[in-house]
């Protein structure tokens, strides 16, 4: 029986779980609803809630209520739940638990892996803070993918022929265009673009601001408004901006908002749908110019794109899809329902890792450059702040590169090797996400080599390791949390939080691990993972004898792994790592 993985859109204002079931993909609904609201709150009982009962409460009990966790991702931030200080990946993975209950409940099962979406701009802090919350949640994330990619899947899988896609995923809280083309069941993302703080979140903020506007200069009412009021303010604007994507005005209205000097206030405003586009014309045309940024990035011209896609609930505005067919003189692609089609795509990215048949191949790329600085000229002057990249922009992933570089001086013992994410020359107008020193050199002349190796996985996860090349002394680096790290104490306490919410006596162990094995075997379970991973994307350049035996230890170990047989991983580990080391050498 093939292992059924379940695919989840974590996304800013909805989330959905799907599967694929009879071959084709799909959403599992919760009580007749398949978009579940990435609401989380706190009822008056101390229950949690998810999903359309947190946001209904959200209206009366903001300050009980958290939306748009997505947001941030990444950050080392703690926000308030009913008065306890939660992390983002805490309340994430209380989404995540829900997501998986609702697919066990409607698979009758009980299910520990999940492929999730992510947006293709997402740090490697964000896309790490997603793994963790699933692990908080008991979900083993198998893989992360990006929105646009698993759009195309939704679309293209199993369709015949070659074309151009753009993908124009504008979501609640995120924007991602990806150029993909598909060529006989292949997919390939060839560049993509994006922001990861721009979303339908920002349209409703927009008309927030017009109706506080005309309290202000209708009305007189100014200064800060009660929280309540606010929160109703919010769910208003986002209900006018959906009446908005189907006629041309929307009537703002909310009885008894707030009291004037004992008498009570209610709100009526009406919006046209021009005033609306108006508002979010800035928006729509900083989303063109990523879409121009991609398709420069892909080699390619607007009239060189066959098909469009658009994908998430903000793209129903009409202003998107007439503001691209001027660009392109194409109509958009939205027979998917957008809400929809991310974790459609998940699902069959999930499917085809379990070994159902799927007739689509995913290619996945890095959405940014990632390098290091050297000395070298910049602006016509020497400096050591110059940017050297190794691994570039819409590069498909996995990917392994290295470039070597010198020491400076003789006898130089040390070298600091600083890591970065960006596209500028100058390397302190990039991000630097990282950065280690490898010590006790030989003392040799200045020009003694170091090679950089940059290594980064199907998740997005980059590890970077130097090493001198007269000695084979290194040092390296993984950057897989580059803002907020769980360590192991702080992993089961988050799970211990959020296994409390749902009314658990203990937090689930991690998933994919045997009760009461411990945090050494899940680190070994990690290191075999990637090891097998490394061995894997070796195959195609090794020897007909060694790819058998490569093939033979990476599914000793999977079986292993799947086992939770961590004694079975030490024998088939030691003999990969000595393969990969002749390989490598």
């Amino acid at each position: 029986m093939v292992e059924t993985i379940i695919g989840i859109d974590l996304g800013t204002t909805n989330s959905e779980v799907a599967v694929i079931e009879n071959g084709k993909a799909s959403i599992i609904p919760d009580q007749g609803c398949r978009i579940l609201p990435s609401f989380v709150g706190v009822g008056d009982d101390g229950t949690v809630l998810v999903g359309e009962p947190a946001r209904n409460q959200y209206k009366l009990y903001p300050d009980r209520t958290v939306k748009s966790i997505k947001r941030r991702m990444g950050e080392d931030v703690k926000v308030m739940l009913g008065g306890m200080p939660f992390t983002p990946q805490e309340i994430s993975a209380i989404i995540l638990k829900k997501l998986k209950e609702i697919a066990e409940r409607h698979l009758d099962r009980t299910l520990r892996k999940a492929v999730i979406t992510v947006p293709a701009y997402f740090s490697d802090a964000q896309r790490q803070a997603t793994k963790e919350a699933g692990e908080i949640a008991g979900v083993d994330v198998i893989k992360i993918i990006n929105e646009p990619t698993a759009a195309a899947l939704a679309y293209e899988s199993g369709q015949p022929g070659s074309r151009r896609i753009l993908v124009y995923d504008l979501g609640g809280g995120t924007f991602d265009v990806s150029v993909v083309e598909m060529e006989e069941g292949v997919i390939e993302v060839r560049a993509g673009h994006g922001n990861n703080r721009l979303g339908g979140d920002d349209f409703d903020q927009k008309i927030v601001e017009h109706v506080l506007q005309c309290l202000r200069e209708e009305h007189g009412i100014d200064g800060d408004l009660p929280a309540r009021a606010m929160a109703r303010i919010d769910r208003a604007a986002e209900a006018a901006k959906r009446v908005l994507s189907d006629h041309p005005f929307a009537k703002i209205e909310e009885e008894y908002l707030l009291e004037r000097d004992g008498v009570p206030f209610h709100l009526a405003i009406e919006i046209s749908r021009d005033e609306y586009e108006g508002m979010i014309a800035p928006f729509i045309e900083e989303t063109l110019e990523a879409v121009h940024t991609a398709l420069s990035g892909a080699g390619l011209v607007a009239s060189q794109i066959e098909e469009i896609l658009l994908v998430g609930g903000a793209t129903r505005t009409p202003l998107v899809a007439r503001r691209l067919q001027e660009e392109f003189g194409l109509v958009p692609r939205q027979e998917i329902d957008p809400d929809l089609c991310v974790a459609a795509g998940a699902a069959i990215q999930a499917g085809m890792i379990a070994g159902q048949e799927v007739s689509a191949v995913l290619v996945d790329i890095t959405p940014y450059t990632f390098g290091t600085s050297a000395f070298d000229e910049l602006d016509g002057l020497p400096s050591p702040h110059c940017y050297v990249p190794v691994i570039k922009k819409n590069t498909p992933i996995p990917v392994t590169k290295s470039e070597v570089f010198y020491t400076m001086f003789d006898d130089q013992e040390t070298v600091i090797i600083q890591v970065f994410q960006g596209e500028e020359r100058d390397a302190r107008k990039n991000i630097k996400i990282g950065e280690f020193k490898v010590s006790g050199l030989s003392k040799a002349p200045a020009g003694n080599p170091i090679i950089a190796r940059f290594e980064l996985d199907r998740n997005g996860i980059l590890q970077v390791t130097a090493v001198e090349k007269k000695t084979g002394l290194a040092g390296k680096i993984t950057i897989d949390n580059a803002v907020s790290k769980f360590g192991t104490e702080e992993m089961a306490a988050a799970r211990e939080r959020v296994g409390a919410l749902f009314g658990a006596g203990r937090a689930e162990p991690p998933p994919g691990h045997a009760h009461g094995t411990g945090a050494a075997v899940r680190h070994e379970f990690t290191k075999a993972r990637a090891l097998a991973e490394k061995a894997e994307r070796m195959l195609e350049g090794a020897s007909d004898e060694d790819r058998e035996e490569l093939v033979n230890l990476i599914e000793e170990i999977n079986d292993a792994i799947a086992r939770n047989d961590a004694a079975a991983l030490s024998d088939p580990v030691e003999q990969l790592s000595e393969i990969i080391f002749y390989l490598e050498s």
